[in-house]
């Protein structure tokens, strides 16, 4: 576990209008695969080590995202997920990259969702782990929560939900996603929330991030009309039991996008990577190889970044 916190090898990127925080693991020359984490709110630490079992070939690129984190102040304004995406793009284009991957959790997996939708090409593979497409996949989550079980465990998990949009301190944050954290595993009871809470320690929390956006659709993807624009390879990762992002909801991506695979992971929730990491890890890296092997770069398209968002 000695990656863990390892903040001291991270550093600042400029993307014109603010810094992002990014630590990088595996080799300078590997491939690069930049790591969007969730919340929003969170930070990169959510990957904890997890996926390090890649750096034996691929540089891993974990990026606070604007807004979050360590990355340094940005204006309210530009807190969308739209400028979430352009700035994957900016961020690839600071650090010198022709071909890369990108792989986002969560929210991160809807910033990676609409990057490769807005700038198609951009980024060669795109990887949608535990991901919808469109908010529609959350209109019933008070119902989910009204019927989640154990019984115990609801009352804490619903509170923790509805405290999002009101989150102050970081003391608040924390508690949030411990209290939250049972809703994400297949097993709310799973013993692994606890060694995960371990590995994961050290983030940053941003509440005013949360709360701006927890009141207003976690930034308002609806992306399920646009999938077929998408023309680099995607895969798409989801979990059996995810409550958040249902497999439905991967089903109906894969079959939007053309050049598009689908992996779901039937003893998972929502936090796959830890849940089934080994089958996770090996997944990505199947994909990636593949079509490294291919050595098929996707078409970039003029776009002015600089004014996205």
């Amino acid at each position: 576990m000695s990656g863990l916190h390892d903040d001291h090898a991270g550093r600042f990127v400029s993307i014109g209008d603010t810094h992002l925080w990014i630590v990088e693991r595996g080799p300078a020359d590997g491939y690069p695969l930049i790591l969007l984490h969730g919340g929003p709110g969170d930070d990169h630490h959510e990957f904890a080590d997890y996926l390090d079992a890649l750096t034996d070939r691929f540089r891993l690129v974990l990026v606070d995202q604007r807004g979050n984190g360590r990355s340094m102040d940005s204006p309210e304004s530009t807190w969308t997920l739209e400028q979430h995406a352009a700035d994957v793009v900016l961020l690839a284009r600071s650090l010198g990259f022709e071909r890369y991957a990108v792989l986002g959790h969560s929210y991160g997996s809807f910033v990676t969702l609409q990057n490769a939708v807005d700038f198609p090409g951009m980024a060669s593979q795109s990887i949608v782990s535990s991901g919808i497409a469109s908010v529609r996949w959350m209109e019933n989550l008070e119902a989910k929560l009204a019927a989640f079980e154990p019984e115990d465990l609801r009352k804490q998990v619903q509170e923790s939900w509805a405290s999002e949009s009101s989150v102050r301190t970081q003391e608040d944050f924390a508690r949030i996603m411990h209290d939250q954290m049972p809703w994400h595993f297949a097993d709310p009871r799973d013993p692994r929330i606890a060694e995960y809470e371990q590995r994961a320690a050290g983030a940053l929390y941003s509440p005013r991030i949360l709360q701006i956006f927890a009141a207003s659709g976690y930034g308002g993807i609806e992306l399920e009309d646009r999938l077929g624009e998408i023309g680099h390879p995607v895969l798409v990762l989801a979990g059996r039991h995810d409550r958040t992002c249902p497999p439905e909801a991967a089903e109906v991506m894969v079959a939007g996008i053309p050049a598009s695979e689908l992996r779901i992971f039937e003893d998972s929730g929502h936090m796959t990577f830890v849940e089934e990491r080994d089958a996770y890890v090996e997944t990505v890296r199947d994909f990636l190889e593949r079509h490294l092997a291919e050595d098929e770069p996707g078409e970039s398209r003029a776009v002015d970044v600089d004014e996205a968002g």
